[in-house]
């Protein structure tokens, strides 16, 4: 009887063993996060600060927010929600212009699933409610989120991004259309 218990207890932990070690064969393959798909955590040199290392999809999102940043001011389309910014830029002071860009990209990196970067800003209803965020001038209404969707994408184009990626972008962006649409 004790060698067959001992039999049994031997075959059963082989089992389990066999089974663990399969079960690993089987799994589905881990979807990469959109942050991931646009460079990941790949360092390259950042050439806005010389001698300096940046995350290659950070670097991405930055230079898109960049360019969006740009393509809102010159089309002049939705520019009046940016008053106080755009008043301290042509008084030459560029720090508010710094902050905006680097808590946009923060919110794109984690948005797209980085983990490396925390997004310390408002959230978007605070953001985007002149009464809570005094450097927001108005309340945003559709046809402005429309346009901001679009700048983004023009964005994204002057940069390359493949058309894929910037259509998972847009989903995040009309995720947050509840939010920032207050009027």
């Amino acid at each position: 009887m004790y060698k067959l218990k001992k039999s049994l207890w031997l075959f059963l932990c082989a089992v389990c063993i066999t089974g663990m070690m399969s079960c690993g064969d089987d799994e589905e393959p881990v979807t990469p996060t959109l942050y991931e798909k646009l460079g990941g955590t790949t360092k390259v040199a950042d050439p806005a600060n010389p001698g300096q290392m940046i995350e290659k999809g950070r670097l991405g999102l930055r230079s898109v927010v960049d360019s969006t940043i740009f393509v809102i001011v010159g089309e002049g389309k939705i520019t009046q929600y940016f008053t106080p910014l755009l008043t301290e830029v042509g008084a030459g002071n560029t720090t508010g212009l710094a902050a905006l860009s680097k808590s946009l990209t923060d919110f794109f990196c984690v948005g797209t699933g980085a983990k490396n970067f925390t997004y310390a800003g408002k959230n978007m209803k605070d953001a985007h409610d002149p009464a809570k965020n005094p450097r927001m001038a108005l309340k945003s209404d559709n046809g402005d989120m429309d346009i901001f969707i679009q700048s983004v994408v023009k964005g994204a184009q002057q940069n390359n991004v493949p058309a894929n990626l910037i259509g998972e972008v847009g989903v995040i962006l009309e995720s947050l259309r509840a939010d920032v649409v207050q009027r």
